[in-house]
């Protein structure tokens, strides 16, 4: 099929014109800003964040997905792509949104322990199947992110220790290039692009159409949460970072303060309380898995008691993240040892003042370090990844007003922070215009550079320009 032929010179105030045209060649839907389900399309999953762009492609299918990129091309605009909604960096304000959430395909190949993910589908679709086999992918803590999007990232799950980030699983990705090119990466095929796709992709250099990914044997695992009185954080934090050093490889564990809202969707026992929360997933014997979490049992009972064995396809529950959209600020950092100094602040930040409702939603740090750090020199993202403890602070936002002042609650706190953290970020805690500036510190200046080099070559024109913030080395004028 011949590309399409845009007169120039071309407005973005003639899109709603040449819609029909694209219309011509799309099996999906196309939307302009006065069509309906055109403002429900542009939502993200934050809804703090929404895109404005001139047009919405809907795909429903990868050749429509060509067709998006060769328009925004041929018109001189720019691309941005959603599938779930989460994780958004830089909101489009012009150009083509390309929407991916129809092409949720999933094939588990059980003799080779893979499994081919479509661009748009969950982690759920591809967890179920998976586990029929006693198979299990690298997933997040819940399964209503978009596979794809999360690996691009890094993806930092419960099984991380033991296996890695989900981006170090990936054995192939197909993507449609900024010049509308369908290409295979892999080890094999265009060994550079697929490098820098793994951690540093995210809606960088083109769209990511589908992926193959490994899959792990494990179907049981011990995990749950213990919910300390919120009275004992500071000393629970401090004998979580001391009990994990030199911790198995099979546990992945973080530590929670925790401010469970005044909800109705949040169990009775919970609902409105604080608490801080010793959390984690063992994927080995299940017996050793419990005799690691006994250690604290055994330390001081603890106030609820959530683990306990289950299925790997139960996983959800570990964290019980939300899947309603929610309005909200997000923020990380890294530690390489976690002092009493700076677990005070946390705590001071967090844990909310006597008849004052909490600013923040919760604070957690997860313990890294083992297959994450252990795969990191050869990754893109090897600086975002290396630290023993990583920070996510996540604060609801309820107004405008409120947003002001839990922006600067995040802000001063960060700013406390700073004498001990490293300064390096994961990226997929980040989200809006701190994860523009910021996500440049999960890269050591060699692999930006390497990115860069990437970035030149298959889009100079920096089309893709709302993803991490890996730029060509000339700035079109455009930008």
């Amino acid at each position: 099929m011949s590309s399409i032929s845009i007169p120039a010179p071309f407005s973005a105030d003639l899109y709603e014109e040449t819609a029909p045209l694209l219309r011509t060649r799309i099996d999906g839907d196309v939307l302009v800003p006065t069509d309906p389900g055109f403002v429900e399309a542009c939502t993200a999953w934050n809804v703090c964040f929404a895109h404005k762009p001139s047009i919405v492609v809907i795909a429903a299918s990868t050749a429509d997905i060509v067709e998006a990129v060769r328009f925004a091309r041929a018109t001189g605009g720019r691309v941005s792509v959603q599938a779930s909604g989460h994780g958004i960096a830089r909101p489009a304000e012009d150009g083509v949104l390309i929407v991916t959430s129809r092409l949720t395909d999933v094939v588990i190949d059980p003799v080779a322990r893979t499994a081919r993910v479509a661009c748009g589908a969950k982690w759920g679709a591809v967890l179920a199947p998976a586990q029929q086999h006693g198979l299990a992918p690298l997933l997040g803590s819940t399964t209503d992110v978009g596979a794809i999007g999360y690996t691009l990232g890094g993806g930092m799950g419960w099984l991380g220790r033991r296996y890695g980030l989900a981006s170090d699983s990936v054995v192939s990705f197909e993507l449609v290039l900024p010049d509308g090119t369908e290409v295979r990466a892999s080890a094999d095929e265009q060994a550079e692009l697929f490098w820098a796709l793994k951690g540093g992709g995210n809606g960088t250099f083109g769209v990511v159409t589908a992926m193959t990914i490994e899959l792990y044997p494990v179907s049981s695992v011990y995990a749950g949460n213990l919910l300390y009185p919120i009275e004992m954080a500071a000393e629970v934090i401090t004998r979580f970072r001391n009990w994990v050093i030199g911790i198995d490889d099979r546990l992945t564990s973080s530590v929670v303060i925790m401010n469970f809202p005044p909800l109705e969707v949040v169990p009775e026992p919970l609902r409105g309380g604080s608490f801080v929360m010793v959390r984690g997933c063992w994927c080995g014997e299940l017996g050793e898995g419990r005799a690691l979490i006994d250690e604290w049992r055994t330390w001081k009972r603890p106030a609820i008691d959530m683990f306990a064995a289950m299925p790997f396809t139960e996983a959800d529950s570990i964290s019980s993240d939300p899947v309603d959209p929610m309005p909200a600020m997000v923020t990380t950092e890294w530690f390489d040892t976690l002092t009493e100094a700076a677990i005070d602040i946390l705590v001071a930040a967090t844990v909310p003042a006597e008849g004052e409702p909490p600013l923040l939603l919760f604070t957690e740090l997860r313990h890294a370090g083992g297959a994450i750090r252990a795969n990191a020199p050869a990754a893109a993202n090897g600086r975002g990844r290396s630290g023993e403890f990583l920070l996510e602070m996540v604060g609801l936002v309820f107004g405008p007003e409120h947003g002001e002042i839990l922006a600067e609650h995040i802000a001063e706190t960060r700013g406390r922070l700073q004498p001990y953290v490293s300064g390096d970020v994961y990226v997929n805690f980040l989200e809006g215009e701190e994860k523009r500036q910021r996500s440049v510190h999960a890269y050591s200046d060699e692999n930006m550079a390497r990115l860069r080099a990437m970035k030149d070559l298959v889009d100079g024109d920096d089309r893709f320009c709302h993803g991490v913030g890996v730029e060509p080395t000339a700035i079109p004028a455009h930008r």
